[in-house]
């Protein structure tokens, strides 16, 4: 990285992305394979201003999606964009989703949440106030497995941010 790049990522705000998610996820390969993911998301953002990364988990056993909704708001951080993850949203390639990362990282801002909802789906509410809707693709994807495909996206995103050779498209 050269210098003049350096000092401009010094004076950004470093972009918190948040994974808010319906359900508890017990111990399984999902969630081993999404602690790596976000660990390496970590390591390779620091250096552009992407993370830290966690994850949050909601739980609402009764009331359905709408339930799990006001569950999911409560957990949004103040002033976060909110990017919710809806099988009608838009589907970005990689590169793409990278720079939508690093263009609100661009713009100042602090916190970003992708919200997954439960089996359901999220509450379409929800959906409709969010600032973007994205897809994951055509299929529908249980919402554990949404998890592993959003952190591994997360780490993609911040080794084409860093122009590690992970990404090869």
């Amino acid at each position: 990285m050269d210098a003049r790049r350096r000092r401009w990522l010094n004076h950004l705000s470093a972009l918190n992305i948040s994974i808010i998610a319906v359900g508890r996820l017990r111990a399984s390969p999902e969630r081993e394979l999404i602690n790596d993911y976000l660990d390496r998301a970590g390591k390779t953002g620091r250096q552009n201003a992407l993370g830290p990364f966690t994850v949050t988990e909601v739980e609402a056993r009764n009331g359905g999606a709408a339930a799990e909704a006001a569950k999911l708001r409560a957990a949004l951080p103040p002033d976060a964009v909110v990017v919710a993850l809806d099988e009608r949203g838009k589907m970005l390639n990689s590169p793409g989703f990278c720079r939508l990362l690093t263009g609100f990282r661009d713009d100042g801002r602090r916190h970003l949440a992708c919200l997954i909802g439960g089996a359901d789906g999220l509450d379409s509410g929800l959906v409709h106030k969010a600032d973007t809707v994205l897809s994951l693709g055509p299929m529908v994807w249980p919402h554990m497995l949404a998890r592993v495909m959003l952190a591994e996206q997360l780490y993609r995103a911040t080794a084409i941010s860093a122009g590690l050779p992970y990404h090869r498209a």
